[in-house]
């Protein structure tokens, strides 16, 4: 199985969760060439076991230039927090670079399809970002999600009767393709009101635009993403421009928004703002939902409980945010010469901060490595975020991933896992991962 935009021939965006026998390499083991020597945040060991890079780099080198991408690497939560709650000297304008440089004849192909991404939501750091991130939060808010239940539960519903007839006559089903990955996609053309395109469209699109943005393919695949990447900017404009948006959609609520100097919002940063969303609201929140789906398989006792117990599901939802959360890392960058961790920073330092890393930090989660639903300081992750630019979508994306394990653990009550010969694929992008299988079959 593979999500359509990704390609095994593109280095750092598929590795293989080898077993024994597999024959996929290992992570070179801490200490190798200098405690950080083999690092390489691409590689198959880190995409596949990041775990143990993350606690070398909160121990031994906190705030780490990565000679590989550039970037200083901050991984102690404190540290993290720090970043994410002083937007002034740390700003957001560099989270959506590309952070494998565009060649021209890319550059042409984007540029032919008027693709632009300016300052929104999760790159702006301008005065317009109160009232854009306002314009999300009040589409998303809890009365909305909570009138969404009965709508994912519909679709979660339809998704899993399909994948039990799958079962039923092929043995075997992968939850991710036909379930975890086109439910929130289903989801949120609902709740935008969007018809004019299939959700495999969009999946593509966005996935797509992942790989390009946060991955490291090569030129030949960067042209082929920057195609589809493009075919996505070129349908949101016109979706932006039609003016057929009702009145309490979301592009209605973008349409009416007024910039600060009472300006009317210009379509290109619309654009932009629902290119966002659209990626958040399917793309991430899907990696959630199978990563949710699979350690709750491989977790004694956990698949029939969280039938029973509602409590459970949330709890558990938590805890894997808390600890393979799908969004692993989010880049900033220094306004100002400033000290954090103990290093001293230049203006214009390039940051990525692993968010992944903060959830297992021990001096703020006992026993970190271990699963731990009913932890006290559950929510004291930095999954989501924090401060300014919190995901606005947060609430969301958890009741999807509860709706989803629990419908799922309902409809398939003996599922279990099936082993594959070289490992589970993994989504191994610089910001993004999350296992590209989740095959069961009845236990």
């Amino acid at each position: 199985m593979r999500i359509p935009a990704l390609d095994t021939s593109a280095p750092g965006t598929e590795v293989r969760d080898g077993g024994p026998g597999s024959g996929a390499a290992g992570p070179l083991p801490p200490g190798a060439g200098g405690p950080l020597g083999g690092l390489d945040l691409f590689g198959d060991g880190f995409v596949r076991d990041p775990h143990p890079w993350l606690d070398l780099l909160r121990s031994q080198a906190p705030v780490h230039h990565d000679a590989g991408t550039g970037l200083w690497l901050v991984s102690r939560h404190q540290d993290i927090r720090r970043v994410l709650l002083d937007p002034a000297t740390f700003r957001p304008d560099n989270a959506q670079h590309a952070v494998t440089p565009l060649p021209v004849a890319v550059l042409r192909v984007l540029a032919r399809a008027g693709f632009q991404l300016p300052p929104a939501l999760a790159n702006n750091g301008t005065d317009s970002h109160p009232g854009l991130r306002r314009v999300v939060t009040r589409f998303f808010n809890a009365r909305r999600v909570a009138e969404a239940v009965p709508v994912i539960e519909r679709l979660a519903g339809e998704l899993l009767e399909a994948a039990r007839a799958r079962i039923d006559a092929d043995g075997e089903d992968d939850l991710f393709t036909s379930f975890a990955q086109v439910l929130p996609c289903r989801v949120l053309m609902e709740l935008l009101d969007i018809h004019d395109v299939d959700p495999a469209t969009l999946i593509r699109w966005s996935d797509a635009s992942l790989e390009l943005f946060w991955g490291r393919p090569t030129p030949d695949r960067q042209l082929e993403l920057a195609q589809r990447a493009g075919e996505f900017h070129r349908w949101l404009t016109t979706t932006v421009r039609t003016g057929k948006a009702t009145a309490d959609s979301f592009i209605g609520a973008l349409a009416r928004h007024r910039l600060p100097d009472g300006a009317p919002l210009d379509p290109q940063t619309a654009v932009a703002a629902c290119f966002f969303v659209f990626i958040a609201g399917q793309s991430t929140t899907g990696q959630l939902i199978a990563t949710v789906l699979r350690r709750a398989l491989v977790e004694p006792g956990l698949w029939p409980r969280v039938v029973q117990e509602e409590e459970a599901v949330g709890a558990w939802v938590e805890e894997v945010l808390r600890r393979e959360p799908p969004v692993t890392t989010w880049r900033r960058v220094v306004a100002r010469p400033v000290e954090l961790g103990g290093v001293e920073l230049p203006a214009g330092a390039q940051l990525l901060l692993m968010l992944m890393g903060s959830g297992s930090d021990p001096e703020v989660f006992t026993d970190p490595e271990r699963m731990c639903p009913h932890r006290a300081n559950i929510r004291h992750h930095l999954a989501f975020g924090t401060g300014r630019h919190r995901c606005p979508g947060a609430s969301l994306a958890r009741t999807e991933a509860a709706v989803a394990l629990r419908a799922a653990a309902r409809g398939l009550p003996k599922a279990r896992l099936v082993a594959g010969a070289e490992g589970t694929p993994m989504l191994g992008l610089l910001s993004f991962r999350a296992p590209l299988r989740v095959a069961v079959a009845d236990g």
